[in-house]
């Protein structure tokens, strides 16, 4: 199973969107500052997790969102929590 995921920077006012097997172990790294692309806007907050069963389905979503607007994420995550 994998899960892909959208964390929110309140400090930073700022969304990332990833994909990983083991969210919980993926949520304490970014919090850490052990990923390079999100150290500098900590803390996050996950607003959303979505399963998927094969990572090739999670790669799809993944890429689908990081192409949305701020606008449309928050729509997003507001239809599917």
């Amino acid at each position: 199973m994998f899960q892909v995921y959208i964390l929110y920077s309140e400090v930073h006012d700022k969304f990332y969107v990833g994909q990983t097997s083991d969210i919980t172990d993926r949520l304490d790294r970014h919090n850490a500052g052990r990923v390079t692309s999100t150290k500098h806007f900590r803390p996050w907050i996950l607003k959303i997790q979505i399963n998927k069963n094969t990572r090739s389905e999670a790669v799809k979503l993944e890429s689908k969102l990081k192409n949305l607007s701020k606008l449309r994420l928050n729509k997003f995550i507001q239809k599917y929590s």
